[in-house]
This record gives structure tokens, sequence and C-alpha cells, in this order.
């Protein structure tokens, strides 16, 4: 499509915790060490966010729970009464509310002089990791592997995916 192209991009983030159930601190920064959903894109582009392409007519914040359930809980593979109950769980999750961490241009491979791609990337962030804890995370749609990912400067990240998880963990305080 000519012009802007726009995506969704939701962050779900946790801490990382010991076997006793505390945060672990980064001995370097002291600070505590964020982890995030991520998956192995399907396309050969390496590890990204779950995130996609905001459909016709459609509200962004629809798009973060789909794209999230396509891509990090096999919804278009799941069954009926599968998606029923993970629906619940991702609604009652994403309308506790998330932050906006970034909104615009996408440095991405994609972007050509007449079409690129624009997205908004949210946050939503698990505090105590109960809620996170109890969705059934499975590499789906056009990823090809998922997992939970520490959060730092060495990452490497599909496009401007890397720069949006910084902003997330400076937003959380959190080891960068």
């Amino acid at each position: 499509r000519w012009g802007p192209n726009h995506a969704a991009d939701p962050v779900v983030t946790r801490w990382q915790r010991d076997s006793n159930g505390d945060k672990v601190v980064n001995t370097d920064t002291g600070l505590p060490i964020l982890e995030f959903v991520c998956i192995e894109r399907g396309d050969g582009g390496g590890w990204a966010i779950p995130g996609g392409m905001v459909d016709p007519g459609e509200k962004v914040a629809v798009t973060l729970k789909r794209e999230f359930m396509e891509e990090a809980m096999d919804s278009t593979q799941a069954s009926k009464e599968e998606n029923a109950q993970n629906s619940k769980l991702v609604d009652s999750f994403f309308s506790a509310g998330g932050t906006e961490v970034y909104k615009g241009y996408v440095d991405d491979p994609r972007n050509t002089d007449n079409a690129w791609m624009e997205t908004v990337v949210m946050n939503f962030h698990d505090e105590s990791g109960n809620k996170v804890g109890n969705l059934k995370l499975k590499a789906g749609d056009d990823a090809k592997n998922l997992k939970w990912m520490a959060i730092g400067k060495s990452l490497t990240l599909y496009a401007s995916h890397k720069s949006f998880v910084e902003k997330v963990a400076k937003l959380q305080k959190a080891h960068w």
C-alpha cells in the first residue's frame, strides 16, 4: 500500500525472578532485569516483538490483542474453546492498561520511497508476574519460536524493535 502502513506492537513484560520469587538484579547496574515476550520471525528476520498490521477500520487496541494472540498464543490454530479462554485472559491483562512508549515512523527493511511503516508500541507490564504467568504462550501464525527474553544492551532484534525495548526498560526503571 502506498504511503504509511500502520502497525501495532505490544511489549509484554515481567520481572526476571529467582527461585525464591525475588527480582533478579543486574550486578553492574544494580537495576532489576526485565523480560519480554519475544518471537522469532518465520521469514528469517530474527527475534522481534509480536505485532503486526492494523487492518482497515480496526482500532489499534484490537490489533495489539489480535496480533499478540496470533503470534504468541497460536490463536489461528487453537480451538474455539481455547481461544475463548485465552481471549478472556488477554482481555483482562490488556484492559488493565498499557503505556504508549512510541508512535511514528519505523526504520523497517520493507520501507520504500513510496510506502513505509508507522507503528504504535505499547508496554503491558505484569508487576507480579502472576497475570502473564497464566497465559498459555505458544508461537503461532508467522512466528516460528517464542520465549521470554531478558532485556539488555546486547539484544539483537528486528528493525527498530531494540529501540522500543530500550524505551520500555527506561520506563520500568530496569537494567539496560
